[in-house]
């Protein structure tokens, strides 16, 4: 009877396991680079988000030839939440290519993703390797995120600008924020020449955890106009730093559990002014939880949070309140971005949707 009952309960544990594990979703498997130029190095950008309901750690990226170079999100990806995967391929030798790098994480199977093109001797298109025009400039993205970050920490964003006007121009970013740096190379781009802006992020300026967001402007020159038209988000997450704690106090961490990251409320909003959403935040750790910021990522809402401190096994409610006349036309959902002392999962995002 006995052994029995220890088969039974294996059985149930093989079971648990089976569905509570991270799991790895991509956005696009195969990544095409369309031509790129010889000696120019090119990326290959995946999105990745956790569909499962653990907490997912990408541990390794390895790619099939020394000639790519990849580098990942870091933190845990909390379940719902997501991630980014680059490859960076070094183009040396002309002709098609074809390459592959294996991700190794905790999810339940090895993924591999695939990035092609052709390497040319010289691009005389750049429509797919730089998508986005200001000014008689092409550019290869259209916003700047920077990778989570800690204090000490120095992250890097690379834009590439191609010159595709009559002038010779001087690139820079004008309105940067204290805490990023720029490097132009080259600093003068002729006609259907390139230059490569390097923002760097320096943690030790930024004064507080979470989001910090502004609006910088790719100009043809310094003292060049700004506007809307040649406006770039620059967006980057200081997280708490947590390189210091023992073994001890990482097995005695904090844990937060949300009881729902996603919410529609459109219906209530449809026929009110207003309308709340209440999300119920726990402690499920064995250590004080302190909600350490509360971010609105969105116009039109605002939040309230009882307690920002929470013993184990407590709970607190989140309530947010969307204001039908100051939401925005295009129906996005608003963001909730919590930053919390929780070392598995310091970064907690929630999306309300009207």
């Amino acid at each position: 009877m006995l052994r029995v009952l220890l088969i039974i309960v294996a059985n149930l544990l093989f079971i648990f396991h089976a569905h509570s594990q991270a799991k790895l979703q991509i956005d696009n498997e195969t990544f095409d680079m369309g031509e790129v130029e010889w000696n120019h190095p090119a990326t290959a950008r995946f999105n990745v988000i956790n569909t499962g309901d653990k907490p997912l750690v990408i541990s390794e990226i390895i790619p099939d030839c020394a000639c790519s170079v990849a580098q990942w999100t870091m933190q845990p990806i909390a379940p719902g939440e997501k991630g980014m995967i680059e490859v960076a391929f070094d183009a040396k030798a002309l002709g098609s290519f074809h390459k592959s790098v294996a991700v190794m994480s905790n999810a339940e199977e090895l993924r591999y993703l695939y990035f092609r093109g052709k390497v040319v001797e010289k691009l005389k298109d750049f429509s797919k390797t730089h998508p986005y025009v200001i000014d008689g400039l092409r550019i290869d993205k259209q916003e700047f995120v920077f990778p989570d970050a800690t204090k000490g920490e120095h992250p890097t964003i690379e834009l590439s600008i191609v010159n595709q006007s009559n002038k010779p121009y001087e690139p820079v970013i004008m309105h940067l924020p204290i805490y990023v740096s720029m490097e132009v190379t080259p600093q003068l781009i002729e006609h259907g020449e390139r230059s490569t802006i390097k923002l760097t992020l320096d943690t030790e300026q930024m004064s507080n955890v979470g989001l910090s967001a502004s609006t910088v402007y790719l100009s043809r020159f310094a003292g060049d106009k700004v506007g809307e038209e040649n406006a770039l988000p620059l967006k980057a997450i200081l997280l708490p730093d947590f390189s210091t704690l023992t073994e001890k106090e990482k097995a005695n961490a904090p844990k937060l559990k949300v009881d729902v990251k996603k919410s529609n409320i459109s219906q209530t909003l449809a026929t009110k002014g207003s309308a709340k959403c209440n999300i119920t935040l726990t402690n499920v750790g064995a250590s004080a939880l302190k909600i350490i910021s509360v971010q609105v990522l969105g116009n039109g809402a605002t939040v309230n949070l009882k307690k920002n401190t929470l013993q184990p096994n407590k709970s607190t409610r989140l309530q947010v309140t969307l204001h039908k006349n100051k939401l925005s036309d295009n129906n996005e959902a608003i963001g909730l971005l919590l930053i919390t002392n929780d070392p598995k999962q310091p970064k907690t995002e929630i999306n309300i949707s009207y």
